[in-house]
């Protein structure tokens, strides 16, 4: 996620080229590819509806075009940052890309509700822009090329909302689709694998459709072009939000119960062959302190470098390892929250103590289980 910048200027894979409720406007290189691309793309009927005209009013008509397609595509995702910002959810950033935009929350929906609402204001934008220009275009006199550019403006917005609406990942109606899936199921990661395999489905259809001029004899270059994109486009981020179901269920299965490693509590004047008689196999080994306090965990390769005839007079605050008080996590974490605890504790110790929620210490756990942990569920 990128953070709000102050300055313009080249950042954040983009331009920065002004803020709205404080988060950036980033102008990202693709964009400035897809705004030439467009163009070109254009002059052809910007010369049909003027053909009197010399090559910079052309130009200009094209362009023109495109700024008005790319104007609405901001407006569509200020929409859902304001809906975002409604329920709660920071905005991190807007940006225009080269397939349009969008919108970078730093937290996922509250809930099925607020993640609709969040996805569903944006088509409908595009549907209300897409209205006005329709019904200005009807009631205006003139049939010019001003008419034609406000008539481009009603159908490219139509075309849009059209195709956001479309039930799959990564589109704004698979995020409704995924919404109603989790409210109904009451797991979100069903949502999202059935949005997101309705999406590869919808890619599919898309890309169907591109080559069916080809495949009748009549090929479309730019129907095949648009439409293999658009359809590359919805596959390659269906495929990664059901990656991503399951890496967030892998996580949300993350639990410092599980990964904690039982201790027992002992005073440091202890010795390390008191300590292997009382410490039951899989437990660790918490000392404490002249007062109770936890002060250490007893380090099992300081112990190992204990001989065994010397084991009997070794206190063991003379193999404990250091457990400072920050670094503390508290037993019943688990999913997101677990992992961001254990990121800042290890930042102290790369040895925690678990603590239960009177604060006493029932365990410990060690950076690296998590790690593993993590890497297992592909995390």
């Amino acid at each position: 996620m990128s953070e709000p910048s102050p300055q313009r200027g080249w950042a954040q894979r983009g331009w920065v080229v002004g803020h709205a409720w404080g988060s950036p406007v980033v102008l990202s290189p693709g964009w400035l590819v897809a705004a030439v691309v467009l163009t070109a793309l254009l002059l052809p009927f910007a010369q049909q509806l003027a053909p009197a005209s010399g090559p910079g009013v052309v130009w200009l008509l094209a362009l023109s075009a495109v700024l008005l397609l790319f104007v609405s595509t901001f407006l569509h995702e200020l929409a859902h940052a304001g809906a975002a910002r409604r329920y709660g959810m920071p905005v991190h950033r807007i940006a225009l890309t080269l397939l349009g935009g969008h919108t970078e929350l730093g937290e996922r929906a509250p809930g099925p509700a607020a993640s609709a609402v969040v996805a569903v204001v944006g088509p409908l934008t595009n549907l209300a822009l897409g209205a006005v220009a329709w019904v200005v275009w009807r009631v205006g006199p003139d049939r010019g090329p001003v008419s034609a550019l406000i008539l481009a403006l009603a159908v490219t917005n139509g075309f849009v909302a059209v195709l956001n609406l479309l039930p799959g990942l990564p589109l704004d109606g698979g995020r409704v689709l995924e919404a109603a899936v989790w409210g109904a199921t009451g797991r979100r990661g069903t949502g999202t694998r059935v949005a997101g395999w309705v999406g590869r489905a919808v890619a599919a259809g898309i890309g169907l459709w591109s080559l069916l001029p080809a495949l009748a004899g009549r090929p479309d270059v730019t129907r095949l072009l648009w439409g293999g994109l658009i359809a590359v486009f919805i596959w390659t981020g269906a495929s990664q939000a059901i990656r991503g179901a399951a890496l967030e269920e892998a996580l949300d299965r993350l639990t410092v119960a599980r990964l904690a490693t039982p201790v027992v509590l002992l005073p440091a004047d202890r010795t390390v062959a008191d300590a292997g008689a009382s410490t039951p196999p899989g437990h660790g080994v918490v000392v404490l302190g002249p007062l109770g306090q936890p002060v250490g965990y007893l380090d099992s390769a300081a112990v190992a470098s204990v001989p065994e005839h010397l084991r009997a007079g070794t206190p063991l605050s003379a193999v404990v390892g250091p457990l400072p008080p920050e670094a503390r996590v508290q037993l019943g974490l688990a999913g997101r929250e677990a992992v961001e605890a254990v990121r800042v504790a290890a930042a102290r110790s790369p040895v925690m103590a678990v603590v239960a929620a009177d604060g006493s210490v029932v365990g410990l756990l060690r950076a690296t289980d998590v790690v593993r942990a993590l890497r297992s569920a592909g995390a």
